[in-house]
């Protein structure tokens, strides 16, 4: 299959959890390809660059050496730790705007995103098989004071943000550590986040969901649609 025209194609931005690579979104790119998005898939360097470099010198750096900025339309579907960098970059991008966001920038779907930080990474944060995995973020993915996640505010409601949690778990230990429905690294609760426009729960982990037949569905149908239903919303209704 040729590859999209950037001239004319919607992009989708792909960004991996901590501690992954392009590989981890590998099965999404290739279902929003085949669909007629130019994808990106990014391998970024999680572990080693705090969140506001990645936010403000990394990511920027990429999207220009890309020529994201000739794209039509500009799409991001990020999975875990993934979503924080793009929030932090969005923070950013409206700082240097006058609080407007990115001219161009489409839809956003986050997967499994601890938008309110999460206690597994509270509970681990001195464990030095965690802190040698997730690096110079990963103890800042948790609840506290110095929580990148809980620091960077609401979404702005102008751009349609949907976010897909899982409820299933593979390791009994953390699910108890988070309490209620989780994927076993962040809760279903942690994943929402104020100014979303959508929210989904499907029945998987945090490791696989972006693996999953029903999740690049339901990817597909928020980048088209701004919902995860199967649909476009109904018009708003006529005043009488």
């Amino acid at each position: 299959m040729p590859s999209p025209d950037p001239r004319t194609a919607d992009t989708v931005v792909l960004l991996h959890g901590i501690g992954l690579g392009a590989w981890a979104m590998a099965r999404l790119a290739r279902s929003l390809r085949a669909t007629g998005y130019r994808t990106i898939n990014f391998t970024y360097p999680s572990r080693s660059l705090p969140f506001e470099q990645l936010a403000a010198e990394w990511l920027p750096a990429q999207l220009r050496s890309r020529g994201v900025a000739t794209a039509p339309r500009v799409h991001f579907v990020t999975h875990s730790m993934g979503g924080i960098v793009v929030r932090a970059w969005l923070r950013e991008e409206q700082r240097k705007n006058g609080g407007h966001p990115p001219a161009g920038l489409g839809r956003v779907v986050m997967l499994a995103p601890p938008n309110q930080g999460s206690a597994v990474a509270d509970r681990l944060r001195r464990f030095p098989p965690f802190r040698w995995f997730t690096g110079v973020n990963g103890a800042r993915l948790g609840t506290g004071t110095d929580s990148v996640p809980c620091a960077l505010g609401p979404w702005p409601a102008e751009i349609d943000l949907g976010v897909i949690a899982g409820n299933r778990t593979l390791n009994p230990l953390f699910a108890a550590w988070l309490g209620g429905a989780s994927d076993g690294k962040v809760s279903v609760a942690s994943t929402r986040l104020a100014g979303m426009r959508d929210h989904l729960v499907l029945p998987h982990s945090h490791t696989w969901l972006q693996w999953r037949a029903d999740t690049a569905r339901a990817v597909g149908r928020f980048l088209q649609h701004g919902r995860f239903g199967s649909s476009a919303p109904p018009p708003p209704a006529t005043p009488s």
